[in-house]
């Protein structure tokens, strides 16, 4: 059974920064995409950034600049920077990973989420 577990959310006053990690368990065989999704209270889930095994990366246009996605493949871990944050960045944020199990070739995987809040 695969696990993604988010932590480092919280709250945040506006212009400021933090940094969110997602660390991937269980029986994997191989991660292939790494990524960060976000939901706003009364909006549809939307991607952030994702970022391959190789390190391609891919941004929403309304992060790029701003936000910065990474891994560390050997710990299964994806990481999200964000800096000059706004109310607008309030979401509760998911890490997705696709990845494969023993068991199943290719799965996509979420997390429980973890909630930022920027308000001053």
């Amino acid at each position: 059974q695969v696990q993604l577990v988010e932590s480092g959310g919280g709250l945040v006053q506006p212009g400021g920064s933090l940094r969110l990690s997602c660390a991937a368990s269980g029986s994997i065989f191989r991660i292939y995409l790494m990524g960060w999704y976000r939901q706003a209270p009364g909006k549809q889930r939307e991607l952030v950034a994702t970022i391959t095994s190789g390190g391609s990366t891919n941004y929403a246009d309304f992060v790029k600049g701003r936000f910065t996605i990474s891994r560390d493949n050997g710990k299964n871990t994806v990481y999200l920077q964000m800096n000059s944050l706004s109310a607008e960045d309030t979401a509760v944020y998911y890490c997705n990973a696709r990845l494969a199990t023993v068991q199943v070739p290719v799965g996509e995987y979420w997390g429980k989420g973890a909630l930022l809040t920027v308000s001053s």
